[in-house]
């Protein structure tokens, strides 16, 4: 059973929102996933409200050997990258 974390899309057809899982690689877009890691939101208008982690569920993931998709990957490093900046003094 390979594991992979991806967004599944979900929402209106032009309001576009999207869940991180935690999902089987041969489920299809629709499939069950085995957990919902964060959410999402590409029309945000914050950047802070865009994506939301659940930080120890993404690491306990990844360290089981899940492999993040390519659009996933970024997200995390924009996450993180955005994470440090806020905790850094001004």
């Amino acid at each position: 059973m390979a594991v992979v974390l991806r967004l599944q899309r979900f929402g209106k057809r032009t309001q576009p929102h999207y869940r991180i899982v935690a999902i089987e690689k041969s489920r299809g877009p629709k499939g069950d996933p085995l957990e919902i890691v964060g959410h999402y939101n590409p029309k945000a208008e914050k950047e802070k409200e865009k994506v939301s982690f659940d930080m120890p569920k993404l690491d306990r993931w990844i360290k089981n050997g899940a492999k993040a998709s390519g659009t996933l990957e970024s997200l995390i490093l924009r996450a993180k990258k955005s994470e440090k900046a806020k905790g850094e003094p001004a």
